[in-house]
């Protein structure tokens, strides 16, 4: 019998203050915009993927993953975690059902490149991934325009026999 399960991730980064640096949002360079800080590309995007998708499996999160005590992943793409989670979900017995992930944020606007990040992050997860965006109406440190945070749930079942 295959029982779905549910993970949910969430990401923040503030903006980084490097004006030489650029914005990776949903597996995309977004030229003119501020980057955000972080020990690797700070795509939050794809690292809220990344923990829906471990915590779906039941292996953990991004930190234990992909952490900062982990230099080989110092400046790392989210994509590349994002190809990482789904293998090591896929190594651990689990299928990827879809993956859904909303950024928080009054900047960039997403809605014309929403299709060419929704194909790039499904192409790195090896299953649909849909992608949206939401503003917090002024409030919070996003509305005050200081960073971006995403949220994310995964689908996956277990394809072993008799598991659940």
């Amino acid at each position: 019998m295959m029982q779905p399960r549910v993970g949910i991730g969430t990401d923040t980064h503030t903006f980084d203050d490097d004006p030489s640096r650029v914005l990776w949002l949903a597996g995309l360079r977004w030229p003119g915009e501020p980057a955000l800080a972080a020990h690797s590309d700070g795509d939050v995007v794809a690292h809220a993927a990344v923990d829906a998708l471990l915590s779906a499996a039941g292996l953990g999160d991004i930190g234990t993953r992909f952490g900062t005590d982990r230099p080989e992943w110092t400046g790392a793409s989210g994509v590349a975690f994002l190809r990482e989670a789904a293998r090591l979900v896929r190594e651990a017995g689990f299928g990827i059902g879809n993956v859904a992930v909303q950024v928080i944020g009054p900047r960039p606007r997403i809605g014309g490149r929403r299709t060419e990040a929704e194909a790039v992050l499904t192409e790195a997860v090896g299953a649909p991934v849909s992608f949206s965006a939401t503003t917090t109406d002024g409030l919070g440190f996003t509305g005050r325009g200081e960073g971006l945070a995403a949220v994310a749930t995964a689908v996956v079942w277990s394809r072993q026999a008799g598991s659940a």
